[in-house]
This record gives structure tokens, C-alpha cells and sequence, in this order.
């Protein structure tokens, strides 16, 4: 069984109605470490007479959420139904004292495979959960961290019919030894290793051998999980051969915390993509936030 698998039960949810969306929550088919993951926690944006339906991923971290939101906002003027996913780990499903998201933040493969996918998961109950209601067309969109996770779920479940990526990448060379944010991922390589006994990038480079090659070895998913290295069991890059659907790509042109090199490891494994360069940074790309929802509507609702 893969890790991104699970058992299809009835979904019971709670819907408390708030004024602009509905906050849903369901359980979900895993046992996390952290008793509060273990609800998916939707916000819930429900158009008048609505022609598609969105779900939307957030990044690592809790202090965008709020901002991010926005979108959801726009995309149900735009007569999208928007499903806000909370990710594990963050707000309401994390203890109240995290920043979100922490659990993501390790050097270990075979911790990172189980909680990566576990956010897969609460993707694909999510579509579980809008087939309920509706038989529009599903898309995601994912930002950042959220733009891995649907990089993922787009491999995984054809009934995503379109993804839109946006400032994120693929590679974990560029990721974990370039990004400011994951300091603490190289501190625990240094002192602690891995299981693969991975300490610095020079070991890394060793390890994991040119990722264009060795992707390119892959038949099917579950070769993926077949490779010796674990980093690839949940690496974007990887996943991207195996998604066909039409992608819509955002990049930062002074994007530092997802790096050009891993932005471009990413769109170079898309099938049938089209780019957009930002003139902005990853936090600064909220400037743009009116033009990329306008393009991401077009994208979405074109034929």
C-alpha cells in the first residue's frame, strides 16, 4: 500500500456556517503524531451558480493563512468553489503554541514520506468530500509548500483536471541546503545525520546521484518508491513526470526561498505547462496577488 493510499469511508461532516464560507471538518483516514491533525479542516467558499471547483494549498507556516485567503475570496466572486485546505499541522490542527507546519521541517525521508503524504491525503478527501456535492470540474492551486502538495496529488488522482503552481519547486538539494527557511533542516543534518547517514550537500549530491536520470529510470509511481533514497519518495520533481493534467506555473524572478534551480527542476519535469515569471520575491508575490488570480481564473475556466 502506498503511502498516499487510504480507506474510502463515508464522509460525516461538520459544517458550521459563518457569513462569507463554511468551516467543514471530517475525520481524517490516518493517525497523525498530533491528536489535532487528525481533523481535515475545510474553508469552505461556496459561489453563486458556480462553473468549477478549486481547492486551494496553503505554504509552510501559519502567518500567511489569513492573507492567502484573499484568494479564496476572489476565486468565489469569479464563481469558483473554493475549497481552503488548513494543511497538517497548522492553526486548529496543531497545537496552539506552533508556528504551523513544524513536523515538515526534518532530514529524515521516512518521516517527511508519512507526513507529505498524509496532506495528499487530506487532498484527495477533500475531493472525496466536494464529489458529494457537485460534479463540476476539479482544479488545485497550490502556493509554495502547497504547490508541492498538488504536485503530488496531481500525480496521484486524475480527478484533479488542471493544477496551478505557484513560487515552489522540486529538488531537495536546492531546498534544504539553499533556502533561508530550512536552517534547521541543515543544523539537524550536521549534528544528527540521517537514516541514510546524509550530514552535508556534498553527501547529498553523492547519495542521490543527477535527479534528471534517475526520474527518468521511472515507469510508473511505484517506482518512485522503489528507489534506495527516500528524498525522491516525496520529492515534487519526481512526482512531476507522472502528472499529465494542464499546469499553470507562477516563478519569482527573485524568488530566494524557492530558489531559480528548483523552480526549474520542477517545471522541466511538467508535461503540459505553461510559465509565468513574477518580478518579485516568494513574500513580495502577494503585490501581484490581483494578476495571478486573474490569470489563474482564465486558466481555470478556459475550455
Amino acid at each position: 500500500m502506498f503511502p498516499f493510499e487510504y480507506e474510502s469511508k463515508k464522509i460525516t461532516p461538520k459544517i458550521e456556517k459563518k457569513e462569507r464560507y463554511n468551516v467543514v471538518s471530517f475525520d481524517a483516514p490516518y493517525n497523525s503524531e498530533v491528536e489535532e491533525a487528525n481533523k481535515i479542516i475545510i474553508y469552505e467558499y461556496l459561489a453563486q451558480k458556480p462553473v468549477s471547483n478549486l481547492i486551494f494549498l496553503h505554504g509552510i507556516g501559519n502567518g500567511h493563512i489569513p492573507y492567502l485567503m484573499w484568494f479564496a475570496e476572489k476565486f468565489q466572486k469569479y464563481r469558483i468553489n473554493t475549497y481552503f485546505l488548513i494543511l497538517p499541522y497548522h492553526l486548529n490542527r496543531a497545537p496552539s503554541n506552533w508556528k504551523g507546519g513544524e513536523p515538515f521541517y526534518s532530514a529524515s525521508p521516512k518521516k517527511c514520506v508519512i507526513r507529505f503524504h498524509q496532506a495528499v491525503i487530506d487532498v484527495r478527501r477533500t475531493i472525496d468530500y466536494i464529489q458529494m456535492n457537485s460534479n463540476l470540474p476539479i482544479s488545485i492551486m497550490g502556493f509554495s509548500f502547497g504547490g508541492m502538495i498538488s504536485t503530488l496529488s496531481m500525480a496521484v488522482d486524475k480527478r484533479i483536471k488542471k493544477g496551478i503552481l505557484a513560487f515552489t519547486g522540486g529538488n531537495w538539494r536546492w531546498i534544504n541546503w539553499y533556502s533561508p527557511y530550512t536552517e534547521s533542516v541543515r543544523l539537524e543534518y550536521k549534528t544528527q545525520k540521517n537514516e541514510m547517514g546524509c550530514y552535508s550537500e556534498e553527501y547529498c549530491i553523492k547519495l542521490r546521484g543527477t535527479p534528471e536520470k534517475e526520474i527518468l529510470k521511472f515507469k510508473n509511481i511505484g517506482d518512485i518508491f522503489k528507489h534506495p533514497v527516500g528524498c525522491y519518495h516525496y520529492d515534487p520533481m519526481a512526482f512531476a513526470k507522472f502528472v499529465d493534467q494542464k499546469v499553470l506555473m507562477f516563478s519569482g524572478l527573485f524568488d530566494k526561498v524557492i530558489n531559480k534551480k528548483s523552480s526549474d527542476s520542477l517545471f522541466k519535469m511538467l508535461k503540459n505547462s505553461k510559465r509565468i515569471y513574477i518580478p518579485s520575491g516568494h513574500k513580495s508575490s502577494y503585490f501581484f496577488r490581483k494578476f495571478i488570480a486573474f490569470k489563474s481564473k482564465e486558466f481555470i475556466l478556459k475550455e
